[in-house]
Formats: structure tokens, C-alpha cells, sequence
């Protein structure tokens, strides 16, 4: 590995440059905390920040997450633990108690354990590798499933503590970076995989656009630009529009129906999103479809079903958007001992079949524990305001947690919680597995299987 002067290394000199126009990361206090997955990007970014002279001395720490989606990621983590003893790097680590399922459900543990991280380490920014080519691949897989304008802004270079200082370089500039610098990284063989749908459209679309149009990637990454700007620009008006039609509501939003009705489609559509957005929660496209159609055909007293438990009603001369009414009472489930047995938890008004035994169920979601590190009875009960759990970096409130995914306050009393006889969580069905109770070689495991 050779360190690479800015002077004479174009990517870093652009870097630099770069840094300099990006809020809370040049001129800022703290640390500087980066994700470091050990492939060609994050580790191309750490060591422009180590080495390169882009940012003046600076206290850099490094977070990696194991997702454990591949038998061999934790070889992966010993590789990185390797790379930052070498380059005097603080490493921040954890790894998923129970794999995530999907791309989708990894990506919001990642941003979960580097937000979780950030509060610890007291960084005043986050930064990711992200660069052009994997812009305009969002942009390209946003647009292909119809995505609107906010959809087509592809991915924040800045958002709060986030940032991505390598979001306007090709991916071939970062690579010709750490083959000059003599990098060595972590090829994740998952990228290859045609089975993903985006793995497909890197590939086998975007790469042919490219070849027959070069400047391809460039052209999605300046579209993504002029969405942003055009969304910044619209957004105010749209919160301007909807404060007009807003009349008070003790239970959630209420808007005048004669002036909603003079707005333009479009603008309806928007105040919609505003008015959910401040809610907490965010509106997809075919729910702001229906919701409109409602707007302008319901009579007074019809009440159309929104997500996450959210209703829209029309009362006389104005719509209602009203937030989801408290879960029906909990029947929790006792489990007394790791003998075999079943039983039925309701949580949230929702039913849930459990079985435990010391040999796993099939068609269901299920976890083993350590049958001798458990402290019985257990209990499958709802969320409590309080609880917490004890993950792989440490301790976290559930609401935290909850909030980090996104997880709207409704559906977090449908959410069921494996508890011990001390009350603490061991299981967030579906969210997470503490730290606790591991199963190990050579002790029996209780299996815990849940249905829906």
C-alpha cells in the first residue's frame, strides 16, 4: 500500500475540493466516522481520508457491520479488523443477531448500528462510499418501476449526519484511485449475482446503455440533480398550499374540502404526502391514487382505509386524515419451561401461533436459544414503553429502534416481544434477537417458531 499525495492524484485533489462545499465535515468538530464494508469503494474512501490530504487532520473512526448473509462474512470482518489495525484506525463493530431478510431489511440495520454508532462516538459526520454508477443505478431502477419526482432524486448527498463525498466520481475514478494507491479489498461475490433484480440491471442494462451511449450514468446522475433542486423549490409551496387548507383537528389533519378541490392534480398530490409525512407516515403512489379518488368522489361520512392504520374521511365540507386508534388488549402467552408446547399470543388485535421444543418448526420464522441461559417463565407479550434490548454493540431502547426502522407507532403494538421472567426482550419478532442467551456447542437449544 503506497499513500498517494494530493497533489498528485486527481481523484483526491477533487475530493478535496469537493469536501470543502459539503456541510459538517470540513469545518466542523468531531470525529469523522466511515462505513467500511472491505469493497473497493469504502475502503478507496478511507484511505483518501487517512492518506490522501482531501480533509486536514482529522479523528477518523471506522464502523463495520456484519449483516452474517454470507457464510464467510465474518472472514470479511476479520479482514477489516486487519486493514484498521494497519492503518491506526478505530473500529467500531457489530454484527446482526439474526440475518435480515432482503437487501432492504439489511440496509436499515446498517443505518441503524452507523446512526447508533455516531451518538457514541459523538461523530459530526457519517460518511459512505457511494459514488456516480451507483446514482444512476437508483435513478435507473427508480424510473423503471415509475417512480415521480421524488423517486428520480436517487440518493441524498447530504442527508442530516449522512453524507457521501463521492457521489459526483465514477466508479473507474475510484478504482484508477486504488490501483495507483496499491489497495487491496474484499470482492463481495453477492454483487455478481444475477438473482438480485438490481445485480440484473447493473449488468445486463445499464451496462449495455453505457456502451451504446457513453455518458449514460452521467446523464441519470444530472436528472437526479435537477429533481433534488426542483423538489426543493417545490416543496415550500406545497407546505404553503396545505397550511391554507388546513383547519384545526384534535386527532390528526383536517383540510378544507373547496379549497383542496382548486388545486391542481398534482398539487393535490403533494399536499397528500406533506399531510401523511407529518404524520409519520410516508404515502406510496398507489395509496395517493386512491386517496384522491376519494377526495373528489366520497360522500360525507365515507371513510377510506389508508396505510399503517391511517383513515381518511369526508365530514361534511372537509376531509379528516386521522391516526390509527390504540390496539384492542394484548393476550400475552406464557412459555413455563423448554418442554415442548404451542400456544397463541394476541398482540396488536393480531393473533400469533407459537411452538417451542428442542427441534426446529418448518413455515415459520424461528430462533434458538441457549436452554440453560434462559430464566423462565417467558413471555410473548406487546411493546412497552421502557423496554430495551441488548443487541451486539450494546443496549437500545425499543423505541429507538423502532424509530430508526421507521416503524410506525400502530404497528409497533402489532409487533410481538419474547421476553424473560425479568421482562427482558429477547426476541422483537420480526425486528430483532438480543445478544442474550446464544445457543452454544455442546448445550440444548429451545426453539421458538412464530406464524402469523
Amino acid at each position: 500500500m503506497r499513500t498517494v499525495r494530493p497533489d498528485l492524484h486527481p481523484l483526491a485533489h477533487a475530493v478535496r475540493h469537493h469536501l470543502r462545499e459539503l456541510p459538517g465535515v470540513a469545518n466542523a468538530h468531531g470525529a469523522i466516522l466511515v462505513a467500511l464494508s472491505g469493497g473497493m469503494d469504502s475502503v478507496t474512501l478511507l484511505h483518501l481520508l487517512r492518506f490522501g490530504g482531501v480533509l486536514p487532520a482529522v479523528p477518523l473512526v471506522a464502523a463495520h457491520f456484519d449483516h452474517r448473509m454470507r457464510p464467510d462474512s465474518t472472514v470479511d470482518a476479520e479482514w477489516v479488523r486487519g486493514l484498521t489495525w494497519a492503518w491506526q484506525v478505530p473500529l467500531q463493530f457489530a454484527a446482526a443477531a439474526v440475518p435480515p431478510r432482503g437487501e432492504a431489511a439489511a440496509r436499515k440495520a446498517r443505518y441503524a448500528f452507523l446512526a447508533d454508532v455516531a451518538e457514541r462516538v459523538g461523530a459530526r459526520a457519517v460518511l459512505t462510499a457511494h459514488h456516480l454508477d451507483d446514482q444512476a443505478e437508483t435513478v435507473l431502477f427508480r424510473l423503471l418501476r415509475g417512480a415521480g419526482l421524488v423517486g428520480v432524486r436517487g440518493i441524498a448527498e447530504v442527508r442530516g449526519r449522512l453524507v457521501r463525498p463521492l457521489l459526483p466520481f465514477r466508479r473507474a475514478e475510484v478504482l484508477a484511485y486504488a490501483r495507483d494507491a496499491g489497495l487491496r479489498w474484499r470482492d463481495d461475490p453477492t454483487n455478481r449475482d444475477l438473482g438480485f433484480a438490481r445485480n440484473r440491471l447493473r449488468v445486463q442494462v445499464l451496462g449495455p446503455l453505457e456502451a451504446a451511449r457513453p455518458g449514460t450514468a452521467e446523464a441519470l446522475a444530472r436528472l437526479a440533480s435537477a429533481a433534488t433542486a426542483a423538489e426543493a423549490r417545490l416543496r415550500p409551496l406545497t407546505q404553503e398550499a396545505l397550511e391554507l387548507a388546513r383547519l384545526p383537528h384534535p386527532d390528526g389533519i383536517a383540510l378544507a374540502r373547496d379549497i383542496v378541490l382548486t388545486y391542481d392534480l398534482a398539487t393535490r398530490a403533494r399536499v397528500m404526502r406533506v399531510a401523511f409525512d407529518r404524520l409519520g407516515r410516508p404515502l406510496g403512489r398507489g395509496a395517493t391514487r386512491a386517496i384522491l379518488t376519494f377526495l373528489e368522489d366520497a360522500p360525507s361520512g365515507a371513510r377510506l382505509h389508508a396505510p399503517g392504520g391511517f383513515t381518511v374521511e369526508r365530514e361534511f365540507d372537509r376531509f379528516v386524515i386521522r391516526r390509527p386508534t390504540e390496539p384492542a388488549e394484548d393476550q400475552p402467552l406464557r412459555i413455563p419451561s423448554s418442554d415442548e408446547g404451542r400456544g397463541v399470543a394476541r398482540v396488536g388485535g393480531a393473533a400469533f401461533r407459537f411452538a417451542w421444543g428442542h427441534l426446529p418448526q418448518e413455515g415459520g420464522t424461528t430462533v434458538g436459544f441457549d436452554a440453560a441461559a434462559l430464566e423462565f417463565p417467558l413471555l410473548v407479550r406487546g411493546w412497552r414503553p421502557g423496554d430495551r434490548i441488548r443487541l451486539g454493540y450494546g443496549s437500545k431502547k425499543l423505541k429507538k429502534l423502532f424509530g430508526e426502522l421507521r416503524l410506525a407507532r400502530a404497528a409497533r403494538f402489532r409487533v410481538p416481544v419474547l421476553a424473560d421472567a425479568t421482562g427482558q426482550p429477547l426476541w422483537i419478532v420480526g425486528v430483532a434477537r438480543s445478544a442474550r442467551a446464544e445457543p452454544r456447542p455442546g448445550h440444548t437449544t429451545l426453539f421458538i417458531t412464530v406464524w402469523e
